[in-house]
């Protein structure tokens, strides 16, 4: 392979890619209020008539009907509120009901043996859901270096999402204050069930 070639982009399958695209999705909606650009991207969303296209489908047709300063209200209900949103997304809240325990600082080490940092303007806990999206869409995509083997997503995963990003999701769709994020909600349900199954089905 020529020099030129191997520092390109790495290029991976259209199958991770779409993956990576997907937690990299969730993870700016769930990171803060969409704007109009970012409703009007989700609206234009199409899906098969598999469960999670049609979940899609769903959450475009609720965008499509969206208007930021409302969508901007109901995440401000959900997630920040006086003193606190209606949901914590945290894996440390959800693991053990407190804040800023056990799983976060496994997930800090994990993260320092990767090369991922949090962002200078970021002052969440890195254990929340928007942040875990994003770094599991950069494993796969190589943003953190070369794109990351099936065992080590698999590994991240299991250890970080897994145990309870789905029950997020589901709370999530559940929640009083949803409305858009309700079919947020249920997007990444089906698509933790997607990759769950996924990784018990690979070997390693």
């Amino acid at each position: 392979m020529s020099e030129a070639l191997m520092s390109e982009t790495p290029e991976i399958a259209e199958e991770d890619r779409l993956r990576a695209d997907l937690y990299d999705f969730l993870g700016l909606l769930l990171a803060g209020p969409p704007d109009r650009t970012l409703l009007a991207k989700t609206a234009g969303l199409t899906g098969d008539d598999s469960e999670l296209g049609t979940a899609i489908r769903a959450l475009a047709r609720i965008a499509s009907l969206s208007r930021p300063r409302t969508v901007e209200s109901e995440f401000n209900a959900l997630f920040i509120g006086l003193g606190r949103g209606e949901l914590l997304p945290y894996a440390s809240y959800y693991l053990t009901g407190f804040l800023n325990e056990k799983p976060l600082a496994g997930l800090r080490r994990d993260m320092a043996a990767r090369g991922m940092t949090r962002a200078e303007n970021v002052y969440e806990p890195e254990d929340n859901i928007a942040s875990l999206m994003e770094m599991m869409g950069g494993m796969i995509r190589g943003r953190f270096g070369a794109p990351a083997p099936l065992a080590d997503q698999k590994t991240f995963y299991a250890r970080h999402i897994g145990p309870w990003a789905g029950h997020f999701y589901t709370d999530l769709e559940a929640a009083k204050n949803s409305v858009l994020y309700a079919s947020v909600g249920a997007v990444g349900r089906v698509f933790m069930e997607i990759e769950a199954e996924g990784f018990r089905m690979s070997a390693g």
